[in-house]
């Protein structure tokens, strides 16, 4: 297929300066009425920029590459276009939608069955962590869009009988940078060898990085480039704060601050899959109604507790950088970076499950000792410098000793866990929710945490 010789290449929109003001609906970017009527049932009042930026050339057949900051709307600008063009020319196996993890997988074929409820549109979820047999079976019944992680779509293409995307249509590579950043790359390459070199293709990404540049060259022909935000920032309703603490009082400032701002939904990050499952007991044992989302979890009890607190049954999401990028759970009301990332970039990323589609939202990061040349990295990358959050010192203290018996209730349980594992790998994963644990949580003394109204 034919690609652009340079990066530089690639066309870019032409700012919609004036149209932007002018543009009130979905109608006005070409989207036919039925497709309109779904969005307005989800609640997609207008446009987002990079809706308006990308749907136009989408619907006149122009390739797609779209920079855009988290939560800026790119399901929609890649999904509607090509449920449009499925209306038009209605075929089996129209589209792929590559995406890198596994959530993120069954978000977008949420937003693709709610838009396309009313004309009959069937996706199917090709991911690891599921039986393959079941998914061999969604497969033969040819759903009109395929939505994959890209190791286990080579597996069906490789074993499935009777399954390939020779009359393939569309292709989306959705996160394109983390796609090629999970080692992906050679899964990539096998699956554009396999699809034809006749289709529209849309590739976002959050950044251009010299491996996404070099899949563009690839995989793009005559492309188009929009990008809503050519660096990297953070929404403007976000309000960002710090908290320098001494590494071993953590866990109290975090109860500290699940006090103090009682009555909101919170997302906890975590650097580690063990880390965030401590955390979760230690939360639970104090009263909180706190839920793990990492790695070691079976795919079943992932989709478990992200269902969860989806369904705010839940009010504390505790997660590794598996639930950073791209998940859409618009009631998230603060951010906690309990682990500071290791990257920079995956700050925006993490800090962008709040403040979503023009909502507000609290971000607050603990520093401790270590971590200081990592958050002045962050600082310089967002290019502002954070206030401090404000605490209460000898409020935080005197939460200190029912903290360090939590604390002690958690280590046991978690060992229980392992040894339990151990004994029985066939079943692990069974309790990682761990809500059904022996009650450790009624051993702490007092109950539940005493909770104020937050501010």
């Amino acid at each position: 297929m034919a690609a652009p010789e340079e990066h530089d290449s690639a066309t870019e929109a032409p700012q919609p300066a004036v149209q932007e003001e002018e543009t009130k609906t979905f109608k006005d970017l070409g989207v036919t009425d039925v497709l309109c009527e779904a969005c307005d049932q989800l609640g997609w009042t207008k446009p987002t920029k990079i809706q308006i930026e990308a749907i136009p050339l989408a619907l006149q057949g122009r390739d797609i590459i779209g920079l855009a900051e988290t939560g800026s709307g790119k399901t929609g600008a890649f999904a509607l276009p090509i449920l449009n063009a499925l209306l038009e020319t209605p075929q089996r196996l129209f589209a792929l939608v590559l995406t890198p993890t596994r959530e993120l997988a069954f978000q977008i074929s949420e937003q693709f069955e709610a838009l396309g409820s009313s004309i009959g549109v069937q996706s199917a979820v090709i991911v690891g962590g599921i039986d393959s047999m079941s998914q061999s079976l969604a497969l033969a019944k040819k759903p009109h869009i395929i939505i994959a992680t890209p190791g286990r779509l080579i597996d069906h293409l490789e074993n499935t009988k009777g399954f390939n995307l020779r009359a393939l249509k569309y292709l989306v590579m959705d996160e394109a940078d983390r796609i090629l950043n999970m080692d992906f790359e050679t899964e990539v390459d096998k699956i554009l060898k396999v699809i034809p070199r006749d289709r529209k293709t849309f590739l976002f990404s959050a950044t251009m990085t010299k491996k996404v540049q070099k899949l563009q060259r690839a995989a793009l022909k005559n492309p188009v480039k929009c990008a809503v935000s050519s660096k990297y920032q953070t929404v403007e309703k976000l309000q960002q704060y710090y908290l320098f603490i001494p590494s071993k009082f953590k866990d109290t400032y975090l109860v500290y601050i699940l006090n103090e701002l009682a009555g909101n939904s919170f997302m906890i990050f975590c650097s580690t899959c063990n880390n965030t499952q401590r955390t979760a007991l230690l939360l639970r044992n104090l009263g909180f109604t706190a839920i793990p989302l990492h790695g070691q979890m079976s795919q079943s009890k992932r989709l478990g507790s992200l269902n969860k607190f989806k369904a705010k049954a839940r009010s504390i999401l505790l997660a590794t950088d598996v639930a950073s990028r791209g998940l859409d759970i618009p009631h998230v009301d603060v951010v906690v970076n309990f682990d500071i990332p290791t990257h920079s970039k995956d700050y925006i990323h993490r800090v962008g499950r709040t403040a979503r589609a023009g909502r507000s939202g609290k971000a607050i990061t603990f520093v401790t000792q270590y971590d200081v040349e990592l958050f002045q990295r962050i600082e310089h990358l967002i290019g502002k410098k954070l206030p401090v959050f404000p605490t209460q010192e000898d409020e935080v203290m005197m939460l200190t000793e029912r903290v360090t018996e939590a604390q002690r209730f958690a280590r046991m349980e978690l060992r229980e866990h392992g040894e339990k594992k151990k004994r029985t790998r066939e079943d692990a994963g069974d309790n990682d929710d761990m809500e059904g644990a022996m009650g450790v949580r009624n051993k702490v003394a007092g109950g539940k945490m005493k909770k104020r109204k937050g501010r």
